[in-house]
């Protein structure tokens, strides 16, 4: 089945469906599943569930009345991943930055393959600015720095640019050509350059690797939001985040590169409470504060 092309992108390519998820996959998924059921990630106060369309999404309250939302897009290769997963991550930055959070659990590969996640993004966007009338940030970890970056994108488009964005460890290239992948291979645990192939395989499905929506590191950047980027300088993504900052910059956006020697792939997300994401966590509250209170 395929649906239109999406409006505010014209070179979006339709919605098409994908196939099944391999066993392996679809092991990890149940295994996803178990966690958020063990109560892995849960927060107190817990999140309200509700949707936009078809897409579910948690919302994670800040204190008071906040005049802003940060809409969050979980990693896990655009194949696996809930937005339980960044609840802690979600709910600390709620409550020390007195927003909202929002966290989409878009479409996956590869049964939904580009643009699903895409189109899920936007309606989300779309429907957040029209109906809250809201101060709306935009931020993602891993793979969900790709849907939040490509979305920025469509939003400076559509003249409705966000009031920030946030990328965590963002994977933004998916060439995956970047020579950090062999340079860092021994220093990074939790990805590499072989399952960064294989996902954007199943997510691509016979799109382009450079499509601008889909790798938002080749994508035009001018008319960006203020952007803070967050990574491990030991991380194979490493060269997404120096390359995206540097792009950025010569675009005339106003950066701040957040390199961290020794910090492994999104331990920002995985974990927020740790003494050694302190700092972090306190430069990430001090660049978002001043753009969304």
């Amino acid at each position: 089945m395929v649906a239109p092309s999406h409006p505010i992108c014209p070179g979006l390519p339709a919605q098409r469906s994908g196939f099944a998820a391999s066993g392996e996959l679809a092991a990890q998924r149940a295994g996803l599943r178990d966690a958020v059921g063990a109560g892995i990630w849960r927060t107190d106060p817990e999140p309200e569930e509700f949707y936009i369309g078809a897409v579910r999404c948690l919302r994670f309250a800040g204190h008071g009345e906040p005049r802003a939302t940060l809409l969050h897009f979980h990693g896990g290769a655009l194949r696996i991943g809930c937005p339980e997963q960044v609840g802690p991550f979600a709910a600390a930055v709620a409550a020390q930055c007195d927003v909202d959070v929002v966290c989409p659990a878009y479409r996956l590969a590869p049964e939904h393959p580009f643009p699903a996640a895409i189109v899920d993004a936007w309606a989300v966007f779309a429907a957040l600015r029209l109906q809250e009338g809201r101060i709306v940030a935009i931020s993602g970890d891993s793979a969900g720095g790709a849907i939040a970056a490509s979305l920025t994108a469509m939003a400076v488009v559509s003249d409705t640019a966000p009031a920030a964005l946030v990328l965590l460890s963002p994977w933004l290239d998916l060439t995956v050509t970047h020579k950090s992948y062999t340079a860092n291979a021994a220093t990074d645990p939790w990805f590499s350059q072989a399952a960064a192939q294989a996902a954007a395989a199943l997510y691509l499905q016979g799109t382009a690797p450079d499509h601008a929506c889909a790798s938002p590191f080749h994508g035009r950047l001018h008319g960006f939001p203020p952007t803070f980027i967050n990574a491990g300088s030991g991380e194979v993504l490493a060269g997404d985040a120096i390359g995206m900052a540097r792009r950025l910059r010569n675009a005339g956006v106003t950066i701040e590169l957040d390199l961290v020697e020794g910090m492994e792939h999104v331990a920002i997300t995985r974990d927020p409470t740790l003494p050694a994401n302190a700092p972090v966590m306190g430069r990430l509250t001090n660049f978002l504060r001043p753009l969304v209170g």
